[in-house]
């Protein structure tokens, strides 16, 4: 392979390529839901995999990973796009792609299953991810506390947390639930996970935040199944 391939290959993969990803995946299924039935249709949004408690009962977990990829709306879809964009073109780089990717997905589910446990409403969105994201940059905060810039970017995300939240405790519309689970997540995963590289070795404290994160997911499906009544099923 010529030098200059190899270069602009390395200089690709310096981009925030998984945020990317990201981003086309939801387009594309936005541009598929639009043209099957409409992004906002409730039948059209099951078909694609948001998250129905029932379905999930019944063996359909894959509910748990599909509706962060899924938006209700074209304004759900720019705003989620535009905050992915922003905080993956900041944290891709600090905590490389895989850790990202595992962030984002892994919390993405916490917060899903969060509203499992405990909302009952039809939900999709890339909301629990992206306060997973939210999450890690307060892992970031405590664990970085001499580094200024970082510390700035956490408090910035700080006041957009606090922001939500009490938008989600004053708006029926948003799965609060939802968004701390992911937020919650996001915490502890970065924490488990860590940044290449770490000022200070923290191999025990990321066995007991991954233990945490673990036990959180366990105890969310458990009352999720718990709250999702049987006689729903019942001919």
């Amino acid at each position: 392979m010529e030098y200059r391939t190899q270069m602009k290959i390395k200089r690709f993969f310096k981009k925030p390529v998984v945020t990317y990803a990201l981003l086309v995946i939801q387009i594309i299924a936005f541009v598929f839901m639009t043209f099957d039935g409409g992004s906002t249709n409730i039948a059209t949004l099951l078909k694609y995999g948001a998250k129905f408690n029932p379905y999930i009962v019944l063996g359909e977990w894959w509910r748990l990973i599909t509706p962060m990829f899924l938006h209700i709306g074209f304004i759900h879809l720019l705003m989620n796009s535009v905050i992915l964009y922003y905080l993956g073109e900041q944290l891709e780089g600090i905590f490389g792609h895989l850790r990202f990717a595992g962030i984002y997905l892994l919390s993405g589910i916490a917060g899903n299953l969060a509203s499992f446990a405990f909302s009952d409403a039809l939900s999709a969105g890339a909301s629990t991810a992206l306060f997973g994201l939210f999450g890690s940059t307060i892992m970031l905060g405590q664990t970085f506390k001499y580094n200024p810039a970082i510390q700035q970017m956490a408090k910035s995300f700080g006041i957009l947390i606090i922001i939500n939240v009490v938008f989600g405790i004053f708006s029926s519309s948003i799965d609060l639930a939802g968004h701390l689970g992911g937020l919650l997540g996001g915490f502890l995963l970065a924490t488990a996970i860590s940044v290449p590289n770490p000022v200070v070795h923290l191999l025990n404290k990321r066995l007991i935040y991954g233990s945490f994160f673990v036990i959180m997911v366990i105890a969310l499906a458990y009352i999720g199944y718990l709250n999702t009544p049987i006689t729903f099923f019942e001919p």
